[in-house]
């Protein structure tokens, strides 16, 4: 495999990932662990097959019987090695976390550590708790923009990012595909952190979030369509979102005077599976559908959130009807992001609102066109192609 550049081959060409490999190599000029946490399938084995081959001593895939046999021993198959150790699907032994910490605080340190795991850190409790000052997490997801280009945007918006789905033969590959990871999710990895699941019950559930997506959660409904109560139907979403696959958007509250939404937002996290879920198959289907807008602001605001890497994201509303798509906070900066499907969108008096309330820098408006031009000062107007 070439070491210069991380990539997936297709039969055009590459698609490079060179920006989370250097975030990666960075991390690791930096910290004593380096955590890469994000979905499976996403491509972070991939990523960290650059810094070591996975037929090398220091690689140890959890997944693998091989593995677990040489980490039956741990501190012991672990001390000797010199360099980068990579482990992969770590969360499947969270009791390594404190041999972990023991080996980073040697010194001189002989080796660094690249955790692999498909489960959010506060799933991974050990990890906070014992390598706390010592660690730290980079997020990866599936293919961006900014990877494939901006001529297959209408692609990756269809199929989503998980490199197999994107890179299948055809859409109903892709789509056989997302619904096989689905139910692997639901049969096998959910049980994990979540043993009390049925997992015919999560895919039920699943399927009624993605009437959700993109609107603020209601847990009494949905309980009552699922059958079950509303702190179980809380359960699973927790376990949809520690897995990466759903974002939960926090409102943001400010001192105005004013009846603010408070309960979150529900984005499926790839557009890809939100559209399996949907029965969207093709791009036709997609532009027929009547969850189309709904699709689109999931999609832009993940990009948005890639993009930027804010310290905080948020969204923001009142019961009189203003609202923000997106709240992004970054070095003390407020912007704010607006998604709209329109050819030409315009002011509205909802982001003269935004601006004023919340003060923003300033504020874009993301839509699918071409052309980017200002609406008043600090507002504008930009292709999500141009993320």
């Amino acid at each position: 495999m070439n070491t210069q550049c991380s990539f997936f081959v297709v039969l055009s060409g590459v698609i490079p990932r060179s920006e989370i490999k250097n975030s990666v190599q960075a991390a690791l000029q930096r910290s004593r662990v380096v955590a890469l946490v994000g979905p499976r399938q996403c491509g972070k084995t991939t990523i960290a097959r650059e810094f070591v081959p996975v037929n090398s001593a220091n690689y140890f895939d959890l997944e693998d019987p091989v593995s677990l046999a040489r980490l039956e021993e741990p501190k012991t198959a672990l001390e000797g090695l010199l360099g980068i150790v990579v482990i992969d699907e770590v969360q499947r032994r969270p009791e390594l976390f404190p041999i972990l910490r023991v080996l980073a605080d040697r010194q001189p340190r002989p080796a660094q550590f690249l955790i692999l795991g498909s489960a959010s850190p506060e799933l991974l409790s050990q990890s906070s708790e014992s390598l706390a000052g010592r660690i730290e997490v980079l997020e990866m997801g599936g293919f961006s923009i900014s990877e494939v280009g901006s001529n297959q945007l209408e692609q990756l918006w269809l199929r989503g990012g998980f490199p197999l789905s994107y890179l299948a033969a055809g859409d109903r590959d892709s789509m056989i595909w997302r619904h096989q990871f689905i139910r692997s999710f639901c049969e096998r990895d959910l049980l994990q952190f979540h043993p009390g699941v049925a997992p015919a019950t999560m895919m039920r559930f699943a399927a009624m979030l993605a009437h959700y997506h993109a609107q603020r959660w209601n847990a009494t409904e949905i309980a009552g369509s699922l059958g079950v109560t509303p702190p179980t139907c809380r359960r699973y979403l927790d376990a949809l979102s520690g897995a990466f696959l759903v974002r939960q958007l926090q409102p943001w509250h400010e001192n105005l005077g004013k009846r603010q939404i408070k309960a979150p937002k529900i984005y499926f996290r790839d557009s890809g599976l939100f559209h399996c879920l949907s029965g969207i198959r093709t791009q036709a289907d997609l532009l027929t559908n009547p969850k189309l807008g709904a699709s689109w602001e999931g999609f832009a605001i993940e990009e948005m959130i890639r993009k930027e890497a804010p310290d905080e994201v948020y969204f923001w509303g009142t019961h009189s009807g203003a609202e923000l798509d997106l709240l992004l906070i970054k070095d003390g900066r407020r912007s704010g992001v607006e998604i709209k499907r329109a050819d030409a969108p315009k002011l509205t008096a909802s982001m003269k609102t935004a601006m004023q309330d919340l003060k923003l820098d300033q504020l874009s408006v993301l839509y699918p066109g071409t052309q980017t031009y200002s609406l008043a000062d600090n507002v504008v107007v930009i292709p999500i192609s141009s993320l």
